[in-house]
């Protein structure tokens, strides 16, 4: 069969055997260049792919031998082939070996896997001989490097791991220690915001008005993972529905060493009453007292003796001398402890002697003790001299003290109400989710009874013993009080006081209540009791507001 040159003009590998003229095969065997591609280790391979690649076909003739240039040898020499002919034979077997390939190749479907695997391994190790020896390794090691580059990158990537959690809290109730101690616990884990509202109306306000307009912003308190409420807003928060029970609280460590006036004191139903089959509805991290401060040097320039309890607030010297905060349920318990009864008495007919009308006179005269009723401005007419007695919460009254001088700071000998700043979960969930705020429309954090538990530790406990921030740890509501380390006390001015480490001490703690949730004939009485006083008008300051406005702000009002 005769090769034509026009065999060679397409480039294409699919070709049904290797174009011999492109070989360059040269008739002289004595020539450095006779048989490149058997000396051409990657062309060998060149061709053994292009015949691998085409379906298996046996070509229909060979080339004939040629039909001159052959001549017999001479009589008594050795017998010799032709180059030629030399040349065609190594042509043939470089076909026959490709060709052998191709068949291995198309076939191996039908072998066995073991032997199409060791079919695939011989032509790779084939492919490792020529030019490219250890490509496939050193591939396969790149690719390894690169994942395992990718895998470190994806893994210090803090979006994969972070939780968050975000806090509204009652501002100068929080220490600002704690959030850092916090989330050096947690790592890199934890991604914490905190943000700060000036009053628990504020918070309480802002979570009603959510609900009113069912417009939820991402910055907003029912937004928020856990907020602070005021024991006295505690149920008026549950009846209104804006927080939730605390989920697997019983299960909590830091539930089971809760004292036992915690618990029974927030246990509620879903009223907001007290119920000892209720639910937790929220954990305390601070609480104080009702305090009296009064001004050593007017006292002692007038020869007036120390105030020590209640009773000393009727006082004729002090008629006009006195400032109170505008709370109803402070200042009808004012009188009803001046009277020998309970903060928390619900009959007052009943349970108190003389009944409602002796309670009446008491507050009335009370009424004209007091220059003003004013839960904004009662220590600003305290600190310009207005008034000499202050009447108001601890976490109010010490800071301002501290600030003074020739100041005295008691809580009464017969006891006082008691007041906590309490965590709570916002009612988020009961709101159409919305994408505005994220992952909270899912449920609260879920390092809430984390955050609870640091809070209630031990050891956050000192910034209210050191009175970096005024109060008491809830633990020490047992009368086992943190003693600060006298080192860290000096340097700092004394202040006159029966307070241990921002609690009553233990005899008059055993007389203090927190108060609790009145019936509703008992809300009526307190405010017939109100509306039956003078206020007060005469003083530098707008002391009280309004009858309106003073029945507005809920008796429940720290």
């Amino acid at each position: 069969m005769a090769f034509s040159p026009s065999s060679s003009s397409s480039s294409s590998s699919f070709l049904p055997y290797p174009h011999y003229h492109s070989l360059n095969l040269n008739p002289n065997p004595n020539s450095n260049s006779n048989l490149p591609f058997l000396q051409h280790r990657s062309l060998r391979f060149s061709l053994n792919f292009s015949c691998v690649s085409v379906p298996r076909y046996r070509p229909s003739c060979l080339p004939a031998f040629p039909a001159s240039g052959v001549s017999p040898p001479p009589p008594g020499q050795p017998s010799r082939l032709p180059p030629d002919l030399l040349q065609i034979a190594a042509v043939s077997a470089v076909l026959f070996l490709g060709f052998g390939v191709r068949a291995c190749s198309a076939t191996s479907g039908r072998f066995p896997a073991v032997v199409a695997a060791e079919c695939r391994t011989f032509q790779d190790q084939g492919i490792q001989d020529s030019d490219g020896v250890g490509k496939f390794e050193d591939t396969e090691n790149l690719e390894d490097k690169e994942l395992k580059e990718a895998f470190e990158v994806w893994k210090s990537k803090p979006y994969a791991l972070t939780v968050p959690l975000r806090i509204v809290a009652l501002r100068g109730s929080l220490p600002p220690s704690w959030v850092k101690d916090f989330m050096q616990s947690q790592g890199r884990r934890l991604r914490l915001l905190s943000n700060f509202r000036g009053s628990l109306q504020e918070i309480f306000s802002e979570l009603c008005s959510v609900f009113r307009k069912g417009n939820i912003e991402p910055k907003s308190a029912l937004a928020a993972d856990i907020v602070t409420v005021g024991d006295s807003w505690l149920d008026l928060a549950i009846s209104k529905g804006i927080i939730e029970p605390m989920p697997g609280v019983e299960d909590q460590d830091w539930f089971r060493r809760l004292n036992y006036k915690w618990k029974v004191y927030l246990r509620r139903n879903s009223k907001g009453k007290l119920d000892a089959e209720g639910q937790i509805w929220a954990a305390p991290y601070r609480w104080g007292s009702m305090v009296i401060a009064y001004k050593k040097n007017k006292f002692e320039k007038h020869k007036l003796a120390p105030i020590e309890d209640w009773v000393d607030l009727w006082r004729p010297e002090l008629t006009g001398r006195i400032s109170m905060i505008d709370s109803p349920r402070e200042v009808v318990g004012a009188v009803l402890k001046y009277m020998g009864a309970s903060y928390n008495t619900n009959n007052i007919e009943l349970q108190v002697n003389g009944g409602k009308n002796a309670v009446q006179q008491n507050l009335i005269l009370l009424a004209k003790q007091v220059r003003c009723f004013d839960s904004t401005h009662y220590l600003k007419a305290f600190s310009v001299g207005d008034v000499w007695v202050a009447v108001g919460w601890s976490s109010d009254v010490l800071p301002a003290a501290k600030r003074m001088s020739n100041v005295a700071v008691i809580v009464p000998k017969s006891g006082a109400s008691l007041w906590a700043d309490l965590w709570a979960i916002p009612s988020t969930s009961k709101l159409e989710r919305s994408s505005r705020i994220g992952g909270r429309v899912r449920g609260p954090s879920p390092v809430i009874h984390q955050w609870i538990e640091f809070c209630l530790q031990g050891a956050r406990a000192f910034p209210f013993t050191e009175e970096v921030i005024p109060g008491a740890s809830p633990s020490a509501i047992e009368g086992a009080s943190v003693e600060a380390p006298k080192e860290l006390a000096q340097g700092k001015p004394k202040l006159e006081t029966n307070l241990i480490s921002g609690m009553p001490p233990p005899g008059i703690l055993d007389q203090c209540e927190f108060l609790e949730p009145l019936s509703d004939a008992t809300v009526s009485d307190y405010r017939s009791l109100i509306a039956s006083i003078q206020k007060p008008t005469h003083g530098l300051l707008r002391c009280i507001l309004s009858m309106k406005e003073f029945f507005q702000q809920s008796y429940l009002q720290r």
